[in-house]
């Protein structure tokens, strides 16, 4: 999204003042571009005052929204609410209006345009060779009054509001204004000047009028680059079904049973193959947030191709919201370490598949999330053993907040305090993985949902399993370590000490007593002041 739009805003008071009524905001972040304009009614005492308010509220509103609102009633109940401040505000300190603004806003989300105004400040949309008004002037026709203002924030305690919905095209160019800027230049002076920009509309307006315009004059150009295949999925209008059966055919899928608790990933069948469907939750209709976070599912399934994951696919002609993956032939890690720890052999190769997994991953700024045994699977090809990497669902964009998505016992301690997903993060995970993989038990002990546990440094690899060389002891310590200054920082560090153990130097964690860090010095030690003390007292006796 970010690198698709690009937003430019600027704006000149009127005259020589040094300011003036007008104001903006413009923002991308999290897949939303939001802009705003409002014209602060010149003529009331805190029109300027009034038009920063409403951009500053409105600007932090829509960017917190609660994702089970719809666009459109974001908009209208912002905009109302804050009307309702503005204009309490004008009577109780002055028994009049004067905290008055127009306001035109636009907010564009996957594929969509969504827009709205109150009073007279213009929104535009430029494809190909036509500029169309896509706002409304709430402004008097009446002979006498021609351009007076009807409708603003802040004039009355009720107010009308004009709302729009459009799709988006590649190269489509939206515009938003103040009357300053119109009232100079025509519609064919927009079209051409849009293209190059809001500085340029601005100045080209000033410039036709001796760099002395009559009103404060402000335009933000919004530019639409290439639409994402992410945001065209979203906008795709495709049903989800609440109720789902064995027999069920879907789109030539047969559905044969469920592989999970909640129904909604399925073996299915078609034309003699087996095939996982993947289902969005029934939740996913009216909750816009639980509808971007299968969006995101489906598109990282189908986009992440490498050999570490299971193959998938988004069917073009869908009925119903959902993904193809392919049907691995295989058992989870953790069934298999129940019966057996995987030999040493068998735990470098899984240790050198995760990380170079995150590696791919982060080729993508994205991590797993819930890197564990139960979303390994372990199967054979050709009489040797590969693995594959499951859940589409837990991955999520490096260094976000997550709280604590993921699972528990395999979380680093700082995710217990709300740090952000990063690569020593996953570290962790995955050398916790190797530590149950190698030994059947999880080197801080079963941690429940919503716990905060204490990490106390857990035994080492070998205490469990004595067929584990020192050297790759100390790598898995120091994946797991709660000390982040030990812990590896990167993926590649890692790896290359699994690569080259002869290289891999002892870990010690500074938490833990010698004997356990490295008993071999400790017996040493021992030995040497035992003999030490002895020696003294044998020197004492025969003096």
């Amino acid at each position: 999204m970010k690198k698709s739009i690009k937003l430019s805003g600027f704006c000149l008071a009127k005259g020589d003042e040094l300011k003036g009524d007008d104001r903006y905001e413009i923002d991308i972040s999290d897949d939303v571009a939001i802009a705003i304009l409002c014209d602060g009614v010149g003529s009331a005492h805190r029109g300027a005052e009034a038009a920063d308010r409403v951009c500053n509220f409105l600007k932090k509103s829509l960017k917190n929204r609660p994702r089970s609102w719809s666009i459109e009633k974001s908009f209208r109940h912002f905009i109302e609410s804050i009307n309702k401040i503005l204009y309490q505000e004008s009577m109780d300190s002055y028994e009049r209006t004067e905290l008055i603004t127009t306001v035109a806003v636009v907010l564009i989300e996957s594929n969509r345009l969504y827009g709205a105004n109150v009073g007279d400040s213009r929104i535009y949309m430029q494809r190909q060779e036509s500029l169309t008004q896509l706002s409304v002037d709430h402004v008097s026709d009446d002979e006498g009054f021609e351009g007076v203002l009807e409708q603003a924030v802040g004039i009355a305690p009720t107010l009308k509001i004009h709302y729009f919905e459009n799709i988006l095209k590649q190269d489509d160019i939206v515009l938003l204004c103040s009357d300053g800027l119109y009232a100079v230049l025509d519609e064919q002076q927009i079209y051409s000047g849009v293209q190059v920009g809001a500085r340029h509309l601005v100045k080209s307006a000033s410039a036709k009028l001796k760099d002395n315009l009559p009103d404060d004059t402000t335009a933000v150009v919004v530019k639409i680059g290439s639409v994402s295949k992410k945001q065209t999925l979203k906008s795709q209008k495709l049903d989800i079904p609440e109720q789902l059966h064995q027999d069920q055919v879907v789109d030539g899928y047969r559905l044969k049973k469920p592989l999970i608790q909640n129904n909604r990933t399925w073996l299915c069948e078609k034309k003699d193959r087996e095939y996982v469907i993947k289902f969005a939750p029934f939740e996913a209709i009216d909750d816009e947030r639980t509808l971007d976070l299968f969006v995101e599912e489906a598109w990282n399934a189908a986009r992440l191709k490498a050999g570490f994951f299971p193959k998938a696919v988004i069917p073009k002609k869908r009925s119903f919201r959902y993904y193809i993956m392919e049907n691995l032939k295989g058992d989870q890690l953790y069934s298999h370490i129940t019966q057996r720890a995987l030999l040493v052999d068998e735990g470098v190769s899984l240790a050198r598949f995760l990380l170079k997994m995150a590696q791919h991953l982060l080729s993508y700024d994205l991590v797993h999330g819930d890197i564990k045994p139960e979303n390994i699977i372990r199967a054979q090809r050709a009489g040797k053993t590969y693995y594959k990497i499951v859940d589409f669902g837990s991955i999520v964009e490096i260094f976000s907040i997550s709280s604590r998505a993921g699972t528990p016992s395999y979380l680093a301690p700082e995710r217990f305090e709300n740090s952000n997903i990063n690569e020593q993060s996953e570290i962790f995970a995955i050398g916790v993985t190797l530590y149950e993989a190698l030994t059947s038990k999880l080197p801080y002990g079963e941690i429940e949902p919503f716990q905060t546990p204490n990490f106390k440094p857990p035994k080492r690899v070998t205490h469990y399993n004595k067929n584990i060389p020192l050297w790759l002891d100390s790598i898995i310590s120091r994946a797991i370590t709660s000390e982040l200054d030990l812990r590896y920082k990167n993926y590649s560090e890692m790896l290359y000490d699994l690569e080259h153990p002869e290289k891999v130097k002892p870990f010690y964690d500074k938490s833990r007593p010698l004997i356990q860090n490295n008993p071999l010095l400790f017996f040493k030690i021992g030995f040497f002041v035992m003999l030490a003390s002895n020696l003294a007292l044998l020197t004492m006796l025969f003096k």
